[in-house]
């Protein structure tokens, strides 16, 4: 895992602006010297517009009504979707395989806890660098070499345990 200190530890921030949270991929992706085709574009577009984890296949049949970059086969969603979580601009729920938009795609790679509401499946990344470090002083201390870390909470948000 990349050595890096948080720099947006607030969990009630989330990706509110598609359009800017695209600019801010494609000036990262200059930075790095990296390549957003149009298909990378649209899907990181997507996913920032839902607000919510997206499925792939739901990716799929959005990426086809948009009608736009003509490659809408799951293999080019999935290559997308590989770009775009290898560079740190998405992150995979794993336990609901769904995707989310990193709401700091100018940082480095990381791993960040979520929160995840069964309800209304909100996610909430909630970075908490401590929270990362323990996990990963803990699997060394015990011999285990971790190479990426996915921790997901699911329960219920603030919204939907209210209404309990």
């Amino acid at each position: 895992m990349s050595e890096r200190k948080s720099i947006c530890t607030d969990p009630h921030h989330h990706v509110h602006d598609a359009e800017e949270f695209v600019r801010a991929v494609e000036q990262a992706c200059k930075e790095r010297g990296l390549r957003l085709t149009p298909i990378r574009a649209l899907v990181v577009k997507l996913i920032a517009q839902t607000e919510k984890p997206v499925k792939a296949y739901d990716l799929l049949e959005m990426v086809r009504a948009a009608d736009t970059v003509g490659a809408d086969a799951p293999p080019t969603i999935y290559r997308a979707l590989d770009f775009l979580m290898a560079n740190g601009f998405v992150h995979k729920l794993e336990s609901v395989n769904a995707f989310v938009a990193c709401h700091h795609p100018r940082s480095d790679e990381h791993s960040v806890p979520f929160l995840i509401c069964d309800r209304c499946h909100s996610a909430v990344e909630l970075e908490d660098q401590d929270v990362v470090e323990q996990l990963e002083r803990r699997a060394k201390a015990l011999g285990f070499r971790p190479q990426t870390q996915t921790l997901e909470v699911h329960g219920l948000c603030a919204k939907c345990a209210d209404k309990v």
